[in-house]
């Protein structure tokens, strides 16, 4: 079929022609058109679009730029962070083992401050007791002086008023009262 076509078309022409070869004249006009959309399409769309794809480029790279910046910058402040946490931990740390110092010496300062307060409250009782007891002493002998010259003046039958060889005699009498106690505790 395609033979016959082409015989078709070849008897109707005297010379022989490639039905796959146009015309001149379709050859040039279809060259110039071609060739001032090539020289519009070199010199307006591809500058612009070189234009648009080297901004994009910059964008993209300044971009990148920014994110290795931020990125170092976020490395740096991390590693800052972590010096200041060790620092920190470091500062806890020391200031906690002075705290336990603190404290010790405070406990052991409150312990010798007790230890002095408690002899200094014995002393005090001590001395109180022992003025008390020679008030005591005191008072039982002028007391006991005073039921001896009683008894003595109701056994012997007569007033004893003189108050001085009464207290003579009584003196004398708790005097080896004493000395006969302390000889005893002595054994």
């Amino acid at each position: 079929m395609l033979n016959a076509l082409v015989l078709a078309a070849g008897e109707g022409e005297t010379a022989t022609k490639n039905p796959l070869i146009p015309e001149i004249y379709d050859i040039v006009w279809s060259l110039v058109p071609f060739a001032i959309i090539l020289f519009l399409f070199w010199k307006i769309v591809l500058p612009a679009m070189r234009k648009t794809l080297d901004a994009r480029a910059e964008l993209i790279e300044g971009g990148i730029k920014k994110a290795e910046n931020a990125q170092a910058e976020a490395d740096a402040a991390l590693e800052e962070y972590k010096k200041q946490l060790a620092e920190a931990r470091a500062e806890a740390a020391r200031i906690r083992e002075q705290a336990r110092l603190d404290g010790t010496a405070i406990i052991n300062e409150l312990k010798e401050q007790a230890t002095v307060e408690a002899a200094r409250v014995t002393a005090s009782a001590k001395a109180q007791i022992e003025a008390e007891r020679q008030s005591a002493i005191i008072s039982l002998r002028s007391e006991v002086g005073t039921l001896a010259i009683d008894l003595a003046s109701g056994v012997i039958g007569e007033s004893l008023s003189d108050d001085k060889k009464a207290s003579a005699v009584v003196d004398r009498f708790l005097a080896e009262l004493e000395a006969s106690e302390k000889a005893k505790a002595g054994k």
